[in-house]
């Protein structure tokens, strides 16, 4: 009869480790493919930023996000689409007036750090560089600015948005 519980005993045990090392995986599994999620968010973001694409911006933040920098801060869809679209009417003015096209713009981002808060929640921290394309053999390419990152991202419906967006923080 001991023997018999001993075995039943090892038997739970065994199985309870089983459903640990499997929940495990899927936690492991959950967060793998969340951080494919926000690396492609991260991408769409910036490519909506660089080719000056408003609805692409906005459509990375969530409905109620924000970005900010030094002390202004821009938040929900209309007003990031807004921000977009002057930043295009400018370049536009800028190009009118000069009569040379503006080289490509590339934003970076560097040294990344991406935690998880809890399972809907997470933050990347990074550098950042701001870098006009060469425009012609006696145009080089140009660093404009450089900085950090602070983003603050939640799932929503499923999606990981960006919920903000500081690239001058004070920490």
């Amino acid at each position: 009869m001991k023997k018999v519980l001993a075995g039943v005993v090892v038997l739970l045990f065994v199985a309870m480790l089983g459903h640990r090392a499997a929940a495990g995986g899927n936690d492991s599994q959950r967060e793998a493919q969340d951080r494919a999620q926000i690396e492609k968010l991260m991408w769409r973001y910036t490519r909506a930023l660089d080719t000056e694409n408003a609805d692409a911006y906005a459509a990375a933040f969530a409905p109620d996000g924000q970005f900010s920098s030094g002390g202004n801060a821009i938040k929900g869809h209309e007003a990031l689409k807004k921000m977009i679209a002057d930043l295009r009417q400018r370049t536009a003015d800028a190009e009118a007036k000069s009569g040379e096209k503006r080289p490509a713009m590339y934003h970076m981002s560097a040294n990344s750090y991406l935690e998880f808060v809890d399972k809907d929640h997470a933050r990347v921290e990074a550098y950042w560089m701001t870098v006009f394309g060469q425009a012609g053999p006696n145009v080089p390419v140009r660093v404009a600015a450089a900085g950090r990152e602070v983003n603050e991202l939640v799932r929503v419906n499923g999606q990981w948005l960006i919920k903000t967006r500081d690239v001058t923080p004070k920490d």
